[in-house]
C-alpha cells in the first residue's frame, strides 16, 4: 500500500505543482490583460502605444538587432516562452500522456477537432477577404487561463479531466507551432537558413554525446535563435527545435540513486544531534554528495523547465499580455465585434472549439479508437471543451503575425477577448453545472 502511495504521489506531485503555478499565473495574466485596455483607453493611451514602440538596438559586430521593444517582446522573450513549450512536448512525448498511442489518442483527436472546426468556421466569415489571413487565430488555448479556472471550480474537479485538458493544450501547441512555421513564414534566407541547419547538427552532435553542460546548449541555442530570425521563419520556432536537443537522460539512474543516497542518509544519522549544522564538516559534506547525486537523477530537461517555468509564468506571458493586449474601444462597438474577422474568430473560439474538441473526443471514445476519460461524463467533457476556448495568449501572438495593419490587428483582438471572455463564463458554468454543484 505504501509503494502505491509513493508511487502515486510521484506521478501526482509535478501536475499539482504546475497546476498551482498556472493557476497562479493566471491571475497575474488577468490582471496585465485589464491593465492594458485601461490603459489603452484611458487619457494616457499615446504613452502606451509610444512605450512599446520605442526601439532597442544590440550590435554584435556582423549583426546589428535594431527593433522596437515590442518586436523584442514578441521576437525575442517569446522565444523562451516557445522553448518552454518544447520541453513540455518533448517531456509529455517521452513520459507523458502523449507517450503511447492509447494515452494520447483522446486528446490528440480533441485538440485537432478543437482547430479544424474554429478554423473552418473563421474562413466561412472571411474566405478570399482581407481577414483571410487570421485563419489560424482561433486555433489556440491559453493553458494559463484554462487552468486558473479549473483551480476555481476546486477539489471536485477531476484529476483526470485536468490531464486531459493538459494533454490536449500541449497538442494545441504543437499544432500552434506547425501553424506558425509554416503558413506564416513570408520570405525565406536560404543563408541564413544553411547556418541554422548547421548549429541543428552540432546540437544534435552534443545531444549524442551526453553533453550535460547547459552553457553549450544555451551558447548554440542563441546562435540558433539569430540565424532563424534572420531567414524569415519567425524566431520563437528556434524555442522549439532547441527544446528537442536539450537531453532527457539521467546520469544516474533510480535505483543507483536510491541506494547511494540511503547510504549517505543513513551516516548523516550518526553522531551527534547537538552540534550546528554549520559546524559540522562531515554533515556538511554528506549534504552536498546528496546534492550531487539530486543532480545526477534530474534530467537537464527537467532543471531548464523547473528554473524558467515561473519566470515564463510571471514575468514573459504578463508582459507580452501588457504589449498586445491593448485593445482601443472607439467608434461603434457592435459594427466593429460584427466585422467578419472579429465575428470568424468570436464563433471560431466560443463555438468551434467546444464542438471541435467535443464531437472529435466523442467520436474516438465511441469508434474505440480512445478509453473514455475515468468518472468523467460527457457534460464535464462539453465544459472542458468550452473552457478551452480561452485562447488568449497564443491567439493574439498568431494575430501578431497574421496582420500587419493596425485596423485589422484591433479587429482580431476584439475578437480574441471577447471569445476568451465567454468561453470562460460559459464554460465555468457548464462545468460546474456537470459536477454538480450549485452556481452561487
Amino acid at each position: 500500500m505504501e509503494d502505491n502511495k509513493t508511487t502515486l504521489e510521484k506521478i501526482l506531485t509535478p501536475i499539482q505543482k504546475f497546476l498551482h503555478t498556472e493557476s497562479s499565473g493566471g491571475i497575474v495574466l488577468i490582471f496585465c490583460t485589464v491593465l492594458a485596455m485601461l490603459w489603452a483607453n484611458s487619457k494616457f493611451s499615446d504613452s502606451y502605444f509610444n512605450l512599446w514602440h520605442q526601439y532597442i538596438s544590440f550590435d554584435f559586430g556582423i549583426i546589428n538587432l535594431k527593433y522596437s521593444l515590442h518586436h523584442w517582446i514578441n521576437d525575442g522573450l517569446m522565444v523562451i516562452f516557445f522553448f518552454v513549450v518544447g520541453l513540455e512536448i518533448k517531456r509529455e512525448l517521452i513520459a507523458g500522456e502523449l507517450s503511447s498511442l492509447k494515452k494520447s489518442a483522446l486528446p490528440i483527436a480533441g485538440a485537432i477537432g478543437g482547430m479544424v472546426v474554429p478554423a473552418s468556421i473563421y474562413l466561412i466569415f472571411n474566405y478570399g477577404k482581407e481577414g483571410m489571413p487570421g485563419w489560424g487565430i482561433p486555433m489556440a488555448t491559453d493553458i494559463a487561463f484554462v487552468v486558473g479556472l479549473m483551480a476555481l471550480l476546486g477539489k471536485n474537479f477531476p484529476l483526470s479531466l485536468k490531464i486531459f485538458v493538459l494533454a490536449l493544450a500541449i497538442v494545441d501547441d504543437i499544432g500552434a507551432v506547425l501553424v506558425i512555421a509554416i503558413f506564416y513564414t513570408k520570405e525565406i534566407s536560404f543563408n541564413a537558413l544553411m547556418f541554422s541547419f548547421i548549429i541543428l547538427v552540432l546540437l544534435f552532435i552534443a545531444n549524442r554525446l551526453h553533453i550535460r553542460n547547459l552553457i553549450v546548449y544555451g551558447i548554440l541555442g542563441f546562435a540558433l535563435w539569430l540565424t532563424i530570425l534572420k531567414s524569415g521563419i519567425h524566431a520563437t520556432v528556434a524555442g522549439v527545435l532547441l527544446a528537442f536537443f536539450i537531453p532527457a537522460r539521467t546520469r544516474l539512474d533510480r535505483n543507483k540513486f536510491y541506494k547511494e543516497t540511503k547510504v549517505l542518509i543513513d551516516e548523516f544519522s550518526k553522531g551527534g544531534q547537538n552540534e550546528h549544522i554549520l559546524n559540522d564538516e562531515e554533515k556538511l559534506n554528506i549534504i552536498y554528495e546528496i546534492e550531487k547525486r539530486c543532480e545526477k537523477v534530474l534530467t537537464p530537461l527537467q532543471r531548464i523547465e523547473n528554473s524558467l517555468h515561473p519566470w515564463v509564468t510571471f514575468l514573459i506571458i504578463p508582459l507580452f499580455a501588457l504589449s498586445n493586449a491593448g485593445v482601443v474601444i472607439s467608434g461603434d462597438f457592435g459594427e466593429n465585434f460584427f466585422n467578419n474577422i472579429s465575428l470568424g474568430i468570436f464563433l471560431g473560439l466560443f463555438l468551434g472549439k467546444q464542438l471541435g474538441i467535443f464531437l472529435f473526443s466523442y467520436l474516438a471514445i465511441e469508434l474505440n479508437i480512445a478509453s473514455k476519460i475515468e468518472n468523467v461524463n460527457y457534460i464535464k467533457l462539453y465544459g472542458a471543451g468550452i473552457l478551452c476556448g480561452i485562447g488568449f495568449t497564443m491567439s493574439l501572438f498568431i494575430a501578431n503575425l497574421a496582420f500587419d495593419s493596425a485596423e485589422l490587428l484591433n479587429l482580431a483582438k476584439i475578437g480574441i477577448l471577447s471569445g476568451s471572455l465567454i468561453s470562460g463564463i460559459v464554460g465555468f458554468i457548464i462545468t460546474k453545472i456537470g459536477l454538480g454543484k450549485r452556481l452561487s
